[in-house]
């Protein structure tokens, strides 16, 4: 259906036309998440079927990881708060969090993202910058479209897990 995805839906904000994809990328992940968890049993949220990481953990990382990338993209070191999230989610994340709470997590560090997408410099795109611990080389663009192609990856694995998980329970039944 036409203006269904959120690229077919024009600009948003006032995001500069050189990162629009990563806008409609990240807000095509929140409502893909939305849309496979609407129903979905909370019991579920840490399961992993077959050895498949779990929905909590995508969710975890996917909020993470958009975060790292969006401060190593403006050229910021990680914060104490960040490397305590990597952490948890090097265990796999932390199963006293629930849906809710993960989900409204994810969508506030999309929100944020665009928001610095709005105020990003387009003049900057290339610009170097440093990946993680290894200072790996790149740029504000590699990182940017990174994050991009990142959450849409973690997205598609939450969707099917859920899907999964949901197959699964019906099948019990």
């Amino acid at each position: 259906m036409p203006g269904h995805e959120a690229w077919l839906r024009g600009p948003i904000g006032s995001v500069p036309v050189e990162v629009m994809h990563v806008a409609h990328a990240l807000t095509q992940c929140a409502e893909d998440i939305d849309r496979a968890l609407a129903g979905f049993d909370p019991s579920w949220l840490w399961t992993q079927p077959a050895g498949a990481a779990s929905v909590g953990f995508h969710l975890t990382h996917l909020t993470g990881a958009t975060d790292r990338l969006f401060s190593y993209a403006d050229g910021r070191s990680l914060s104490p708060e960040q490397r305590a999230a990597l952490e948890i989610e090097r265990a796999g994340g932390d199963e006293a969090q629930d849906v809710a709470s993960l989900t409204r997590e994810l969508r506030s560090t999309i929100a944020h993202s665009i928001k610095r997408l709005e105020s990003l410099d387009p003049a900057s795109l290339d610009d170097a910058r440093a990946l993680g611990a290894a200072e790996l080389p790149t740029s504000v663009r590699g990182l940017l479209t990174h994050a991009a192609e990142h959450a849409a990856r973690h997205a598609g694995q939450i969707v099917t897990t859920a899907k999964i998980l949901e197959g699964t329970a019906q099948d019990r039944c």
